[in-house]
């Protein structure tokens, strides 16, 4: 997996982890005891729910640690600010269809695409990290390859 984190991220991840390992565990073990004090667990519909919630809650436990253990921690912090980094900001034209945007380079755990906040680990986010405006890239996305200019880096 290693993922480029923040240790907000890793913050956030453990606050998390916290929470599912010790309210959330208790509230789903609750609903379960209850359900299954309704009888005939085979066709009690609340039982098979608390026990879907307990797996899905055990899965993303699972999930939380591996993320964890696994990071690999940066600093959030970008020295130069004349250079694309975590938290950048940047406007750039897409060469081949003239068109325009202003994107965020933020970690996995903060992407949100309809915003344009793009992962340092996509291929637009590795084309870019590290580059200055002015500067052209080509991003080797698996479909195709396109030519991006950074216009100017925001802050």
């Amino acid at each position: 997996m290693n993922n480029a984190l923040t240790q907000e991220n890793i913050k956030k991840l453990r606050e998390e982890l916290e929470y599912r390992m010790t309210t959330k565990r208790a509230e789903i073990a609750r609903e379960k005891q209850e359900a299954a004090a309704h009888g005939d667990r085979s066709e009690n519909a609340e039982y098979k729910e608390a026990c879907r919630n307990y797996r899905e809650n055990d899965n993303r436990i699972q999930h939380l640690l591996t993320m964890i253990s696994t990071a690999t921690v940066i600093d959030d912090k970008n020295a130069d600010e004349s250079v694309l980094g975590i938290n950048s900001k940047a406007r750039i034209r897409f060469i081949e269809d003239e068109e325009e945007a202003v994107v965020t380079l933020v970690t996995t755990m903060d992407i949100d695409p309809k915003n344009m906040y793009i992962s340092i680990e996509s291929d637009l986010g590795k084309a870019l990290t590290g580059k200055r405006a002015g500067d052209i890239v080509e991003v080797n996305a698996p479909m195709e390859k396109y030519t991006v200019e950074i216009l100017e880096i925001q802050s």
